[in-house]
């Protein structure tokens, strides 16, 4: 088995605190294989685990909460602790309910995955408290891409994340079109299953051609009034209130992310033209069907994932009429960063508007093109590979 180490540890810093560790991420980035690893630790530990993963057929008839209960309270030996690990709890009934019982009913340790962000909101906010801590897991990063394809070329690995992205069971894959069906296959679970049926989706086509048109708009400022126009001018008729709620539900499944703007003068957040970006960049050449298409968008959207799985809180920067690609926020630390394929000898748009801001936070600016790397006016320039593996 192939070990995520860096979540492995995170999971392990929190081993037998009071939290409820909770292990969210998009449909197929590896919660269960972190899971896994974590049941193998345990047991190698000697603990006793209760290891429950609810989309398999064995656990259906536990998928109501007072089934599951008399299950966990016929077979956990009741003088030793228990960690119990859940997978998608989601699908159980009242499983908020349930989980706050198990804490205060048993000596244990407990962790549960999800494939949606309102698995932390509602009522296991309400009954937990802040007693809960969550790991965020992403697809494959291009230090571990180079770890599970066994290729120690950054080069090599950076072409192949570029164009088929990060999910553990494409990488895994060496096949070319196998790589595509796959991402298809869970581009389609995602929608089908995250997106249309959690949310109540009747339009399925219409969210299909949103998603579509979020995949062609990476990096480029989106507005409702924007969606509907686009709708209208192919004859499809969607209300501005359905818009936002499919692009609310997108968000939930981790599929799309969505970079507000921020007024650096100001230092205000803004409401309007935020830009959306894709948790992997292989759903979005896969389903455009245009492989490598547009790779300035990719590479920005590939900077934006890099910089929120290191922890930034991160925007689109508005400064007077000027932009910056990206303004980030990080505990005490502020850092501001551009994106670019390259830096021609003639513009200095990318050091103009960095330079136009009179703080002192750190400003960098991340290149594809190997010929730009260096200082230039007094500002790091960083190729994407090493920015990457930093």
């Amino acid at each position: 088995m192939k070990i995520r180490k860096h979540y492995l540890e995170k999971l392990i810093k929190y081993l037998d605190t009071e939290f409820i560790k909770v292990i969210t991420g998009v449909r197929r980035s590896g919660k269960s294989f972190l899971l896994s690893m974590l049941h193998e630790y345990l047991l190698g530990e000697n603990k006793q685990v209760l290891y429950l993963n609810f989309e398999h057929p064995d656990t259906f008839e536990f998928q109501d909460s007072k089934k599951l209960y008399q299950y966990i309270k016929n077979i956990v030996q009741e003088n030793e602790k228990i960690y119990f690990l859940f997978d998608e709890i989601g699908l159980v009934t009242d499983w908020q309910k349930l989980i706050n019982g198990l804490r205060v009913a048993f000596n244990c340790d407990i962790y549960i995955t999800g494939s949606n962000a309102k698995l932390l909101s509602g009522e296991l906010a309400t009954y937990l408290s802040g007693r809960y801590v969550e790991i965020k897991i992403y697809p494959l990063s291009l230090d571990e891409i180079s770890e599970f394809n066994g290729v120690d070329n950054n080069d090599i690995n950076l072409e192949q994340y570029i164009k088929y992205g990060g999910f553990p069971s494409v990488v895994l894959v060496k096949d070319e079109q196998m790589k595509k069906d796959v991402l298809r296959g869970i581009y389609d679970s995602i929608l089908l299953k995250d997106v249309a049926t959690r949310g109540g989706v009747g339009q399925v086509d219409i969210l299909l051609k949103l998603s579509l048109y979020l995949l062609d708009n990476i990096g480029n400022p989106v507005s409702s009034t924007k969606i509907s126009n686009y709708f209208k001018s192919n004859n499809v008729q969607i209300h501005t209130d359905s818009i936002n709620k499919y692009l609310q539900l997108l968000e939930d499944a981790f599929i799309f992310y969505k970079a507000t703007r921020y007024d650096i003068r100001g230092k205000e957040h803004l409401k309007t033209l935020g830009k959306y970006y894709v948790v992997d960049t292989g759903l979005k050449n896969v389903m455009l069907g245009r492989m490598n298409s547009n790779l300035g968008s990719m590479v920005e959207n590939i900077v934006y994932l890099k910089l929120i799985k290191d922890g930034w809180s991160v925007f689109v920067g508005k400064y007077d009429n000027r932009e910056i690609d990206f303004v980030c926020f990080r505990d005490e630390e502020t850092k501001y960063v551009q994106v670019t394929l390259s830096l021609p000898l003639k513009s200095k748009r990318e050091t103009e508007n960095l330079l136009l801001i009179k703080d002192n936070y750190k400003r960098i600016i991340v290149t594809y093109d190997y010929k730009d790397v260096g200082v230039i006016d007094g500002i790091e320039v960083i190729h994407l590979s090493d920015f990457l593996t930093a």
